[in-house]
């Protein structure tokens, strides 16, 4: 006769999940591999598949399968890449994202599918506004460094009065708009908005349009404009008289190694940087410098995180990552116990990690520039220290809003 506790025992056993010899874990990357945004895109993809490498592509018994697509930084590739790995490939996550309009235009899919989805991009109503369900971010929101900056212009640096110049799209627009909003709280003015073109390589007819008579600039630039703009800021009649200050994406290392001295001194706002003095930093950098020989840049480390969370949930799920809302919640779960090389992280109701934010100087150290971490906010939520209640009853930030005001 069989007795009642192995009869429990032997239906733990069948329902714990896959176990050795089962189908790979399919994991989708949904990045730009070609075009102006590919080195980001390669470097958020050499990031994802450190992690994967330190438990050699395999957890709970069952192989990670890592299926790379390309969007090109186009939101209608992105959407026909998104329908072939989910029907196509089944894959049971989502990884990856860099640009806000592809991000936005994928989630309605996500949801219809419920897809669990781990973005990298950053605007801000995909964690305010315009929550879902299956997805999480695994970054920041475009403005939750710059209220950091904010604070730390006015109370720090003690600046007055700052004027901005930044690109023309959701990044730039909340990035300056979470600066301005604590800035101002904090007795400080933004006398000024230069919003610069995507596709501008430039920048001479809108440094001109600067005003002279403020204690900085603050800027919102990244990747291949971010270069070309540090070299003709340094060529302007701004360098050396007005401080130029703003977003750390404009100094992270994919873009630093291109810049020169003109950028010494800049002082920006991040959520990573590679002279970080912790444990999971350490690890981390010394995996990332042996893959791609070179200082990695924050995409590798975000990247690198993501992909620690997919393999920790999917080690206390005993593998079983075919049930969707558990995979979810151990996602959520994995984002905070999994130790960060960016420090502690605990992911908000809205699926944004509140996360400390660094503010970081360039400096030339051993005759190579690096971002040195200059203070911490520790803890940072996306809403800064307002009540997400209060703060959600005001206007996105957008190209408009905060106004300047006379």
């Amino acid at each position: 006769m069989i007795r009642p506790a192995a009869v429990i025992a032997l239906l733990s056993l069948l329902l714990a999940g896959p176990v050795a010899g089962a189908e790979s874990i399919r994991v989708g990357y949904l990045g730009p591999l070609t075009g102006i945004f590919a080195a980001a895109g390669k470097d958020m993809l050499d990031g994802l598949k450190m992690a994967f490498e330190q438990v050699n592509y395999e957890v709970a018994g069952r192989k990670i399968e890592l299926i790379e697509e390309d969007d090109e930084g186009n939101p209608a590739t992105a959407q026909a890449k998104y329908r072939k790995l989910v029907a196509q490939d089944r894959i049971h996550v989502l990884d990856g994202v860099l640009l806000s309009n592809i991000g936005y235009a994928l989630v309605p899919n996500i949801e219809r599918d419920r897809l669990p989805s781990l973005f990298l991009t950053t605007p801000d109503d995909l964690t305010k506004r315009r929550i879902a369900k299956y997805l999480m971010r695994s970054n920041f929101a475009a403005s939750q460094p710059m209220h950091a900056l904010g604070d730390y212009a006015a109370k720090t640096l003690k600046y007055k009065r700052v004027a901005a110049i930044a690109m023309d799209n959701n990044f730039g627009h909340e990035g300056i708009g979470g600066f301005q909003r604590v800035f101002e709280d904090s007795g400080g003015r933004l006398v000024q908005k230069t919003w610069v073109p995507l596709n501008t390589m430039d920048f001479a007819p809108y440094l001109t349009q600067v005003p002279r008579e403020v204690d900085a600039v603050v800027q919102v630039f990244v990747a291949g404009q971010a270069v070309r703009f540090s070299k003709q800021y340094g060529e302007s009649a701004l360098h050396g008289k007005v401080p130029l200050i703003g977003t750390g994406v404009y100094t992270d290392q994919s873009s630093l190694q291109g810049m020169g001295d003109e950028v010494i001194g800049h002082v920006g706002t991040m959520i990573w940087s590679p002279t970080l003095d912790n444990t999971a930093n350490r690890a981390f950098t010394k995996i990332a410098e042996a893959k791609v020989k070179r200082t990695p840049s924050y995409f590798h480390a975000v990247m690198y995180s993501s992909g620690r969370w997919i393999i920790e949930a999917a080690k206390a799920l005993g593998g079983n990552v075919e049930d969707r809302d558990r995979l979810l919640a151990a996602l959520r779960r994995a984002s905070e116990t999994t130790q960060d090389p960016r420090g502690p992280i605990k992911l908000d109701e809205y699926g944004n990690p509140t996360e400390n934010v660094y503010i970081v100087r360039v400096e030339k150290v051993g005759g190579r520039l690096q971002n040195t971490v200059i203070h911490t906010y520790p803890m940072v939520s996306q809403f800064w220290t307002y009540r997400p209640d209060e703060f959600l009853k005001t206007p996105a930030y957008d190209r408009s809003y905060p106004p300047v005001k006379p």
